[in-house]
């Protein structure tokens, strides 16, 4: 246990000597993070987009539906049942849902009254949810007015959903918390045991009493409290510039942290293990992490890119690990919820280092 708590230690001391690595490690990803949240990530797209729903399946509600679709204002998108446009409306993927209920043509047949078509919005982006309100409100102002002369049949009815309005920065400070994670245990593991190997410093701590376990363990816990901290301080940046906020359990955002740590540093020793020498670690490291910065779901969402991509994209490391910070994050999922995340960082974490074991060398 002493020498556990030696290493650490000395580890430790290793990454407070050089503070040139050390700074930089940190300003990058708050760079990227200020630079990418200042120019795209502020505020929330106006460009309209709706879902509608044909409850009526008639002439005349096809005839309603023609009009939306072909009218240039607005990006339109076609439902089978309400709750489904619903929750796109509560992801943001929409911003109004408009539906056309049953009995709609006979209504128009009987001309007793108007007939209120719902229109759902999003109460928590109402720039958005106002002119797109506006706009549909226009066009059914016009069409009642061809049906009767001047006289409108039909009007809409406001239904507000309370929703999560997530920004783009609050999409992208997990994002970059997980590649930070990637970086400083994947590359920096690779480099460090490496050069380590080169010097003869893992030949001598062999000679000793030393045990591998020992020292692994070291290494890991030294790597999670640098991990730790420098999470910790882009979050509180962030929240500071940004005004984001941690919605979810911080015991669950530590966990994720620690099992992005454990998982990447075994990928981390086992570049360690295959590298010859620290000039081949690099390269090595570098072409297995810089796939990840845009298959994993840092800078935008893993289910826009292609479908002959995504079984790749779902076995990576850091898209589980990014994905469960944003989760944890952003919408405050309980940590039984991402069990798919937990079990393929565990597995990468498990297998990781038994793979590491068998091609790890003292020398």
């Amino acid at each position: 246990m002493r020498a556990y708590w030696q290493l650490t230690l000395a580890q430790l001391r290793i990454f407070a000597r050089n503070k040139q690595v050390l700074f930089f490690t940190l300003l990058f990803p708050v760079i990227l993070m200020l630079a990418l949240g200042s120019f795209v990530g502020g505020g929330n797209s106006l460009s309209l987009t709706a879902g509608i729903v044909d409850l009526d399946q008639t002439d005349g509600s096809k005839t309603l539906k023609e009009l939306f679709d072909t009218n240039e204002g607005i990006e339109t998108t076609s439902f089978e049942k309400v709750q489904a446009g619903k929750e796109a409306v509560e992801n943001g993927d929409i911003q109004l849902l408009i539906e056309i209920p049953k009995g709609y043509e006979a209504s128009l047949k009987e001309k007793n009254q108007a007939f209120s078509l719902p229109v759902y919005y999003n109460e928590k982006n109402l720039s958005a949810s106002e002119l797109g309100l506006t706009v549909v409100n226009g066009i059914i102002d016009q069409y009642s007015k061809k049906l009767v002369d001047y006289q409108p049949l039909v009007t809409i009815e406001r239904v507000g959903l309370e929703a999560l309005n997530i920004r783009y920065i609050d999409f992208l400070v997990p994002g970059i918390v997980a590649m930070m994670i990637m970086n400083n245990n994947m590359n920096g593991v690779a480099g460090q045991i490496s050069a380590w190997r080169e010097r003869g410093i893992l030949r001598r701590m062999q000679g000793t009493r030393l045990k591998a376990s020992t020292f692994i363990a070291a290494q890991i816990t030294a790597r999670l409290l640098l991990n730790g901290t420098q999470a910790l301080l882009v979050v509180l940046i962030a929240d500071l510039i940004f005004n984001i906020n941690v919605v979810g359990s911080w015991l669950a955002v530590i966990f994720f942290i620690t099992l992005g740590t454990l998982a990447f540093m075994a990928v981390g020793f086992i570049i360690a293990g295959i590298a010859k020498n620290p000039e081949s670690a690099g390269p090595i490291a570098g072409f297995a992490s810089f796939p990840m910065l845009f298959l994993g779901g840092v800078f935008f969402p893993i289910s826009n890119m292609p479908d002959w991509i995504q079984p790749i994209v779902k076995i990576l490391p850091i898209a589980h690990l990014s994905s469960a910070l944003r989760e944890t994050m952003n919408i405050g999922t309980p940590i039984f919820q991402l069990g798919i995340e937990t079990l393929i960082l565990g597995a990468w974490l498990i297998g990781g280092f038994a793979l590491a074991s068998y091609v790890f060398k003292w020398e």
